[in-house]
């Protein structure tokens, strides 16, 4: 079944739509950024293994190297998977999301994030971010089209699922990093689904102050958001991650030290390999790096949003809005962490840290994207384009020189 076939079983209504070339740009980035993480994964492999006790140099690459292999295979299977299996599957992807997500206290006990399994691991919460963008975008979509978006009531079902998810992640797991970008992806498909600004709004203070407490009744939690405040007032304790980090970003300089330099992967940064990354990264590649660096994400995040703009209804729209917001959110907190404008928090960087999980759940996500960006239309009923009106009903042919501006307008499609 194409996605013609299941745009029509769904129940938002959409013009006709003839399948074209995808956006293998999509791929292109990716397949960069991707490279890019190995790269630095090969250059700290020896460190990690140097204080990962009896394994080899080589180990972290390689298992990184099949982590993409295994996050390609995602992407290529979900790029065929018909989106309207997705709603079909609702109710035992979200049972067994919910499942897992218990499992890590049996696994690992209270504050456990992770199932082990011998030489396996696997972190449900990116599982539950994978499923939020695609059960949250249907039920979001039929609720815009029933025009309900901002009946609480009917929005009801998908609260209690985020609610159960949020109870999981942030008093079992003890994760507030994820339940905030939990909040963040549910927030962004809801604005675009046409929740209020008033609204969106009075949901996010209350998610701030939510936040707060869990901040505030926890010990660790309070310590770090003080080190956040002034990272130099300990550096040999609670500040000695921030402050590690920042010298590594400062000692990469404009160019950097090289890729066999590096001095804070030998036991002196935490987490070098996953949450710390970027800082690892910038010591290796300076400044002109992190450009670079930032440039090529901001290029995947500028095509997810304009195949977003031109998605065939409103389903596919959400879905690549929930995609835009996860990628974009995890990477702008990662990298700020790194650099001090933001507490350290467990956030990885998209394609770029070590982790199976993350890296084949993303790519999984962006694979659903690469087929929606085959079916892409250039309608002026979904987003202002900035170029002229055309006279073809669904807006399929339009002039050649126009650029599409990125401001969502509330019209329906």
């Amino acid at each position: 079944m194409s996605l013609r076939t299941a745009s029509r079983q769904s129940s938002v209504a959409q013009p006709s739509m003839r399948k074209h070339r995808p956006d293998y740009g999509l791929v292109i980035i990716a397949s960069i950024l991707l490279a890019v993480g190995l790269i630095v994964m090969y250059a700290i492999s020896p460190a990690l293994a140097a204080q990962g006790g009896n394994v080899s140099d080589n180990y972290f690459v390689s298992r990184q190297f099949i982590a993409i292999v295994l996050g390609f295979g995602a992407f290529f299977a979900t790029s065929r998977i018909p989106l309207s299996m997705w709603e079909r599957w609702q109710k035992p992807l979200i049972a067994s999301a919910l499942v897992l997500s218990v499992a890590t206290i049996a696994f690992g006990g209270m504050a456990s994030r992770w199932i082990q399994l011998g030489t396996f691991s696997f972190q449900p919460v990116e599982f539950v971010k994978f499923i939020l963008v695609v059960v949250g975008a249907a039920f979001l979509a039929k609720v815009a089209e029933e025009g309900k978006i901002t009946n609480v009531k009917r929005l009801r079902p998908l609260l209690i699922i985020f609610a159960l998810f949020s109870f999981v992640l942030l008093i079992l797991q003890r994760d507030l990093g994820s339940t905030l970008v939990l909040i963040c992806m549910v927030g962004v498909m809801a604005f675009v689904a046409g929740l209020p600004l008033k609204k969106l709004i009075i949901f996010s203070i209350i998610a701030l102050l939510m936040a707060g407490v869990a901040i505030g009744s926890t010990s660790y939690r309070r310590d770090r958001f003080l080190t956040f405040m002034q990272p130099e007032r300990d550096c040999i304790d609670t500040g000695y991650h921030a402050c590690q980090a920042l010298i590594a970003v400062g000692s990469g300089g404009v160019i950097g030290l090289g890729l066999g330099r590096s001095v804070q992967a030998y036991g002196y940064l935490p987490e070098a390999a996953n949450d710390s990354i970027f800082a690892i990264y910038a010591e290796k590649f300076g400044f002109v790096g992190v450009v670079a660096l930032l440039a090529l994400m901001g290029a995947l995040l500028l095509r997810i949003l304009n195949i977003m703009q031109r998605a065939p209804n409103r389903v596919t729209q959400l879905m690549c809005a929930g995609v835009f917001a996860w990628l974009s959110v995890q990477a702008i907190v990662n990298v700020s962490a790194m650099v001090g404008l933001l507490p350290l928090k467990g956030i990885t960087l998209p394609f770029i840290s070590y982790g199976g999980t993350s890296l084949i759940f993303v790519m999984a996500a962006l694979g659903i994207v690469f087929q929606i960006s085959g079916y892409t239309t250039m309608r002026r009923n979904t987003f202002e384009l900035g170029n002229e009106r055309t006279n073809d009903e669904d807006g399929r042919h339009w002039r050649r020189n126009s650029r599409p501006r990125y401001t969502i307008t509330r019209r329906s499609i």
